[in-house]
């Protein structure tokens, strides 16, 4: 199962919306990536890795971390602070520079 959650910067209120499970992959006999989602459980069972949506807090690139090669740096601008787009809250907004990403207490969604 996973959740959803939108986050929204209080100065400028960019929004982004973020799931928890990532993107799990399985590689094929020829070594190919291939994604699993819920509710394909036997899919889901040959996972072997997560591609992970994050964006950098220097550029606000948006850029996919796969976990068994993460990243270091913004493959844009080279910065090395990014987070995982589900784990936004209380950082610093990289558009308007000002703001802090929060909850939005008004938008949750469970697949």
């Amino acid at each position: 199962m996973a959740e959803a959650v939108r986050y929204v910067c209080g100065g400028c209120q960019m929004a982004i919306e973020a799931w928890s499970d990532g993107n799990p992959y399985y590689l094929d006999d020829d070594g190919i990536k291939h994604y699993a989602y819920h509710p394909d459980h036997e899919l889901l069972d040959r996972c072997i890795g997560n591609d992970s949506p994050h964006i950098c807090l220097a550029c606000g690139a948006e850029f996919m971390v796969d976990s068994l090669a993460p990243e270091t740096t913004c493959p844009k601008c080279g910065s090395g602070d990014f987070a995982a787009t589900f784990h936004l809250g209380g950082q610093r907004c990289p558009f308007c520079k000002n703001g802090v990403f929060t909850p939005d207490p008004n938008y949750h969604c469970i697949s």
